[in-house]
């Protein structure tokens, strides 16, 4: 009888396909959740059912009367003559698939999550990563990591279809590949899902690591830099903070980088509130607001959410910072932005206002 060395989405759904069942009925006769199923049908080979959930496939195939098990051998058998004698990916479809690429960074530039999605599935979906080339794996796995960027705009974090997944996936990719500087960059992106999920000590310690780390460019470096900031300030450490963000705004000042160095100012806003100090505060959110060169939605809200912060924390212009969170809160909402919207959430909360919850 035909056995499955490691079961996945692919032959759990070819199970289903054999035992001649509806994908509720499947899980019912597993006893695993209709949206488990669902997942192994749409993931396919990209997901695999955990420990336990491998057992309880190996019972229903060995379960199976003869036909069933033969129509799962012959499936098992088709898909592995698809994958072992299907044409190669051509180079028209490796250009294709870059363009695509370029098109996604537009649109997450443009917090298009959507169709930044269609994009990113139409190869993602199409091929085990396994029956690529090395050019093929390569495109798959910055196909992977601007998938995790996506989620992490939308605030999925954590769990099976999150930025942490994404990531992991092409870490993993990149490393077989031998690709150093790819390599560096997703443990970058790691180390800012750990800061969002609250390991800011973790976080932290991972921020200092590849602050130093010839691996990665100079400008990803100071971007190390600058987020050691932001986790020791969200830790309470302000003055370790600042003195870590102005080295980072140092660094994307000499790299003549005047996005980045916008954002460090409006990081170094934050860590002055968190002092007590709001004329310094003050004074780099309007140094932030005024020389950033690309303007996203993204952008515009934590700009927004970072000022109305500010001015919530002097009770003089504490009606004025709840009229610019509100605007962000809005345009947050517009974009489908919902780790921003947490955050204005939790800001209000912690100034007391009763609206907090209605208002996001």
């Amino acid at each position: 009888m035909i056995g499955v060395q490691q079961w996945t989405g692919r032959e759990a759904s070819a199970l289903r396909a054999a035992l001649r069942m509806s994908t509720r009925t499947f899980a019912e006769h597993l006893g695993v959740a209709l949206r488990t199923v669902a997942k192994w049908e749409k993931l396919g080979p990209h997901t695999r059912p955990r420990p336990d959930t491998q057992a309880i496939l190996d019972t229903a195939l060995a379960r199976a009367d003869t036909a069933a098990r033969v129509r799962f051998e012959t499936l098992l058998s088709d898909l592995a003559d698809r994958f072992a004698y299907a044409d190669p990916v051509c180079a028209a479809d490796y250009e294709t698939w870059a363009e695509d690429i370029d098109r996604v960074l537009v649109c997450l530039g443009r917090q298009d999550f959507s169709f930044a999605s269609i994009l990113l599935n139409r190869w993602l979906d199409r091929d085990d990563p396994r029956a690529l080339d090395d050019r093929g794996r390569y495109l798959y796995g910055r196909s992977l990591v601007l998938l995790g960027d996506l989620r992490r705009d939308q605030g999925v974090t954590l769990g099976p279809l999150s930025a942490q997944h994404s990531y992991k996936a092409a870490h993993g990719l990149f490393s077989e590949l031998a690709i150093p500087r790819r390599v560096a960059q997703t443990e970058l992106s790691l180390a800012v899902i750990d800061e969002m999920s609250g390991n800011l000590e973790i976080s932290a310690r991972h921020y200092e690591r590849l602050a130093t780390d010839d691996r990665l460019s100079a400008r990803d470096r100071a971007r190390a830099r600058l987020w050691i900031g932001t986790a020791l300030s969200k830790y309470g450490e302000n003055e370790y903070a600042v003195k870590a963000m102005m080295e980072a705004t140092r660094g994307f000042e000499d790299l003549a980088e005047p996005d980045d160095w916008s954002v460090a100012h409006q990081k170094v806003a934050l860590a002055y509130r968190g002092s007590g100090d709001l004329t310094r505060a003050l004074h780099n959110i309007d140094i932030a607001r005024s020389t950033g060169i690309v303007e996203t939605p993204m952008q515009r809200v934590r700009l927004d959410t970072a000022h109305g912060h500010i001015l919530l924390s002097d009770p003089a212009t504490r009606d004025d910072g709840r009229s610019v969170l509100d605007g962000a809160a809005q345009v947050a909402r517009q974009y489908g932005l919902s780790h921003q919207l947490r955050s204005i959430e939790g800001i209000r909360r912690s100034f007391g206002d009763p609206s907090a919850a209605l208002s996001t």
